[in-house]
């Protein structure tokens, strides 16, 4: 509708000031003469709207001038009470401000919408954590929050995956995402988009220098490049097992991320085929805690890693008069 337009472009331009109408354009999926017609509409309303020309220009308001717009929808006022992931609210250090956020808008809510909102943060609740995930360990997010806010560099005491010994970097920080309960940070390594998990930061420093940032690059799209990188990279080894039915939700809930493709019947009743993609035939250790109802059917290398490690086990508690 043309009044929602109308209140998103004054919400817009009073958050963000100055806004090219390309932008609005693209934002509320319209015209840039139809966000021209709105501007005309809202300077007529008493709003005092203007337009500058130019290469930098934009669509901005007379400076110093606000409004308080109250009129949420009952479906908006409930959409700001499911809230996901308060755990991540209090990794950044932001519990309180976001119970006197809530208060605040709880307040300016229209009264019919009041007990909807208030039952909405009631009945849903939104946990980010996977389940069997395991513990993770405290990580020092408001540190790195100030840090992407800082508009400098970051010099980061890093951990890699498999290694003890951090490894030093100067990074330049777009920003945090935190994904199914982990955190990451975001910035460019020699100009190249990297991820940086929060748990394995060991030390991070702001360093003298600015952060230099690409041009026209924003948080959201490197997060989606480097995610597709991760979602798409191919396994080095291929390891073609069958799984007995009983234990298939389990197997595809643990494993979804390495599965080429859905398990598919086999011959034998009750069992299934799937491959995985994985990163070396030692990943297959991880299946034994699926007894007999997982079996590595290739490759032979895998095979013998299983049976090796079974047979480690086997000694283990197969020794006389072991406690």
């Amino acid at each position: 509708m043309k009044s929602d337009r109308l209140l998103s472009i004054l919400l817009l331009l009073q958050t963000r000031g100055l806004v090219p109408a390309t932008e609005l354009a693209e934002r509320l999926e319209v015209s840039v003469r139809t966000i021209y017609r709105d501007i005309e509409a809202l300077s007529a309303s008493g709003v005092p709207v203007y337009a500058e020309r130019g290469r930098h220009g934009g669509i901005a308001l007379l400076p110093g001038f606000r409004t308080d717009v109250t009129g949420l929808t009952a479906d908006e006022a409930r959409a700001l009470f499911v809230l996901a992931a308060e755990g991540a609210h209090a990794a950044l250090g932001l519990d309180e401000a976001l119970g006197s956020a809530l208060r605040k808008v709880m307040a300016a809510l229209p009264a019919p919408h009041r007990p909807a909102a208030e039952l909405t943060s009631r009945r849903i609740l939104v946990d980010p954590v996977r389940w069997m995930s395991g513990p993770r360990p405290a990580v020092d997010v408001a540190e790195l929050h100030e840090a992407v806010f800082a508009d400098r560099r970051l010099r980061l005491d890093y951990r890699h995956s498999g290694t003890s010994t951090p490894r030093t970097y100067t990074v330049d920080p777009y920003g945090l995402v935190v994904k199914a309960g982990v955190w990451y940070l975001v910035a460019d390594r020699d100009g190249v988009p990297r991820l940086f998990r929060a748990d394995r930061v060991r030390r991070a420093d702001l360093a003298d220098e600015p952060v230099v940032r690409r041009p026209g690059v924003e948080l959201a799209d490197l997060w989606d490049e480097l995610r597709r990188q991760v979602e798409e990279r191919p396994g080095r080894v291929r390891l073609r097992v069958r799984v007995h039915r009983s234990r298939l939700d389990l197997f595809v809930r643990l494993h979804a991320g390495a599965l080429t493709a859905e398990p598919q019947p086999e011959g034998k009743e009750d069992w299934l085929r799937a491959e995985l993609a994985v990163d070396s035939v030692e990943w297959a250790r991880s299946l034994l805690s699926f007894g007999p109802n997982v079996e590595v059917l290739s490759p032979p290398e895998a095979r013998d890693v299983l049976a090796r490690h079974a047979a480690a086990v086997v000694a283990l508690y197969g020794q006389a008069g072991a406690p």
